[in-house]
């Protein structure tokens, strides 16, 4: 459901706090059914460029657009586009799910009969409408973060922005989350999603953004990131008779694999190229005498990606 113009962009986006530039010369696009992976360390600057999407802040220089409308000069039409999940619930003494929901439809003047269908919608998306009488003070912190997406979800927005929506939840809660991503994604929404769970940002995202020290270092796929600048390469594991010692020399004495690691008969190491480069080894291997018992390759995850392209420095 990818089509025409941006749903978010961000323009050459800078925030400064004094000396320090939180948010350093940022460009990225959105586009309708895809889910964005924004992805860095703490302090990267994430939640600030997300906030001023969200027009919780203004930038120093540049603009961020949602559906085409600036949130410098139409705040008020982005807010109507856009839905923000924040890394924090905030919660209100005495209110139960339905109120909690009722209210913030009534903030975005959500009336009569529509306010109704409004409320039960989210309730029923996100599996709350056993809970509807229940205080949000009980709620687990599961059922909490479903309130909280369904209070962004409560006026239909194109765009979703949520800031660490999976932080601290258990793994049923997770997929449960995910689950919910995609079937969003499925409807034509747009979402920018942080989190520093990997593996879990790695099976939603489209693209992912990876951002260290305000600035925006890497944009694409997983495959697209990795093989920016490099040959794209594969992590290989070989386990041999007679232990993996003599292979690791040999492939050393090749020179084309890299970070060799043995353990006992196993022998893991990365190797440049694709599918018939691996294909070549192993047939070079097996005519070299090696009694090869198992080989098998997977791509770099998003967690070998980020540790790639990001230095771990701070501000």
């Amino acid at each position: 459901m990818i089509d025409g113009r941006p749903m978010i962009e961000l323009r050459k986006l800078h925030r400064n706090f004094g000396a320090t530039r939180a948010v350093d010369d940022v460009s990225f696009e959105v586009q309708r059914g895809q889910v964005f992976g924004y992805i860095g360390p703490n302090g990267a600057g994430k939640t600030t460029s997300m906030r001023i999407l969200s027009t919780l802040d203004l930038p120093t220089l540049g603009d961020a657009l949602v559906d085409g409308f600036s949130v410098i000069d139409d705040p008020d039409r982005v807010r109507r586009r856009l839905g923000f999940m924040p890394d924090y619930f905030g919660t209100y003494a005495n209110v139960n799910v339905r109120e909690y929901l009722d209210f913030f439809a009534r903030a975005y003047q959500i009336r009569g009969r529509d306010r109704l269908i409004a409320v039960d919608r989210v309730m029923r998306f996100t599996g709350l409408c056993v809970l509807a009488e229940k205080p949000i003070a009980a709620l687990s912190k599961g059922m909490k973060q479903r309130l909280c997406l369904g209070r962004a979800l409560i006026h239909d927005p194109a765009v979703l922005v949520l800031d660490e929506p999976a932080a601290g939840l258990d793994p049923r809660a997770r997929i449960e989350l995910r689950e919910m991503l995609r079937a969003l994604a499925a409807e034509g929404k747009a979402i920018l999603i942080s989190s520093h769970i990997l593996t879990e940002l790695a099976e939603i995202c489209d693209v992912v953004g990876i951002l260290e020290r305000g600035r925006l270092l890497a944009v694409g796929t997983v495959e697209q990131i990795q093989a920016q600048g490099q040959t794209p390469e594969s992590l290989v594991e070989v386990r041999v008779l007679g232990g993996a010692g003599p292979l690791a020399a040999w492939l050393a004495q090749r020179g084309r694999s890299r970070e060799l690691r043995t353990n006992g008969d196993a022998l893991a190491f990365l190797h440049p190229g694709g599918a018939e480069a691996e294909a070549d080894l192993l047939r070079a291997m097996i005519e070299a005498g090696f009694r090869v018992v198992a080989f098998g390759s997977r791509r770099r995850s998003l967690e070998d990606v980020f540790m790639q392209v990001t230095r771990g420095l701070v501000q």
